[in-house]
């Protein structure tokens, strides 16, 4: 073993700062708490509430692709400590103004910005201290901060928002943010050179041989090859029903079940949101990652066609549950299939390129579902188009296969590169 060895403490620590760091910028998914607020407090409509949201998961996804550009080269502590700063800004901009261009600027834009560069930093740099094999387990516990944000985020910001008001709320919570994450940033790092990631030898099974690409593929690359936009359709089409419920649950829960108290659900699906990426993260480091994305697709396919049918407080529960666990596990799923399938050493911005599906998918569900809102008064057309295209997103696993080389290098006989 190297002498530049660190402990498997050490390594462990990278994926908890990780985890700590998506806690912070996971406050996106509490939005519907934001625009019930909004819409109550400043008189915004349906669909201005969701411009925010929209730029910021639009900004979030652009950025993510010189964020990952800037973990493989830098690191991963730099990128962070800017994302602290960008949303200590974003957030304080927020809370200094009530207008919709102001919020869209702190919010959307700078805050935008912040979830790029932020999110783009622990998974790919916590993955690179472990086996393979443990590919799908890492990725989940480190996502699942940014899906489990909103269990505290949604009660906090709720108390916050009926006290402080919604300007008060953005400069309480910016500032908050900003200290955590300029702490945390300091305990993010990629692994010395002639380091031996942990995590024992892989398990005899199918999934765990996949899980260890022999390749790595460069941006360029993998751009050429058709697995990578089979791999974008699927994402896209499965986080625009996850990102719909998301954005409009507090208001969906009052409109279909008479609920005041939405924002509880919105913490009850962060739980489930959390616990998808890791759940199903491990199971796909069992079962393939195909196998698994076939199953969270029809899952949630089911759930979108029932969705304008739950009018109580059970089947609403039931449906948020359903959502969180389906639309989290895309956020271990996709990163560690990219992985799988292109490698590590350019992971971050293979990963990010990927993720670009995320942000077009924040202008598919949310807004199309506002949308539907204001004019018809309930949000049944947005559920039949998610349900629509998860199925579609189902289909697309069964031709989705890891690629078996590099664009234009050949393949001898016997399958090996030549």
């Amino acid at each position: 073993m190297s002498t530049n060895q660190p402990s498997i403490t050490t390594a462990w620590l990278k994926v908890f700062a990780g985890t700590g760091v998506n806690l912070c910028l996971g406050v996106l998914y509490t939005w519907s708490v934001f625009a019930a607020a909004l819409k109550a407090q400043l008189g915004w409509s349906a669909t201005q509430s969701q411009y925010p949201y929209t730029v910021a998961c639009l900004i979030f996804a652009a950025c993510m692709i010189p964020g990952g550009r800037m973990v493989d080269r830098i690191g991963p502590r730099w990128v962070v400590t800017a994302a602290a700063v960008f949303v200590g800004a974003g957030m304080l901009l927020s809370g200094a103004t009530t207008t919709l261009t102001g919020i869209i600027i702190g919010f959307g834009l700078l805050v935008g910005v912040a979830l790029g560069f932020g999110y783009a930093a622990p998974t790919p740099a916590s993955v690179k201290w472990f086996q393979p094999h443990k590919k799908g387990l890492i990725v989940g516990l480190v996502v699942g901060g940014f899906g489990g944000a909103s269990i505290y985020t949604a009660p906090l910001t709720n108390y916050l928002m009926s006290t402080y008001g919604v300007q008060g709320t953005f400069y309480i919570l910016g500032a908050i943010f900003f200290g955590v994450m300029i702490i945390l940033a300091q305990y993010l790092s990629l692994p010395p050179a002639g380091y031996v990631p942990y995590g024992g030898p892989a398990p005899q099974t199918k999934a765990a041989t996949a899980s260890s690409s022999k390749l790595d593929f460069t941006p360029g690359e993998m751009l050429r090859t058709p697995q990578f936009y089979l791999l974008w359709l699927m994402f896209l089409f499965g986080a625009s029903a996850g990102l719909m419920i998301i954005g409009h649950l507090a208001t969906i829960s009052k409109v279909q079940g008479g609920i005041a108290w939405g924002y509880i659900l919105v913490a009850v699906l962060a739980v489930a949101n959390a616990g998808g990426r890791i759940f199903f993260g491990w199971l796909s480091d069992k079962i393939g990652r195909t196998n698994t994305m076939l199953l969270v697709f029809i899952i949630q396919a089911a759930n979108m066609f029932l969705f304008v049918n739950y009018t109580s407080t059970v089947t609403l529960l039931i449906g948020s549950i359903l959502t969180g666990a389906a639309y989290g596990s895309l956020l271990s799923l996709f990163p560690s299939a990219i992985f799988d399938y292109y490698g590590i050493k350019n992971g971050g911005f293979n990963y990010s390129m990927v993720f670009s599906a995320w942000g077009i998918a924040a202008t598919i569900g949310p807004i199309i579902a506002g949308r539907a809102m204001d004019l018809t008064g309930g949000y049944g057309a947005g559920y039949m188009i998610s349900g629509v295209l998860l199925l579609v997103a189902a289909a697309l696993t069964f031709v989705t296969k890891p690629p078996i080389a590099k664009p234009g290098v050949a393949i001898s006989p016997t399958g090996i590169n030549q």
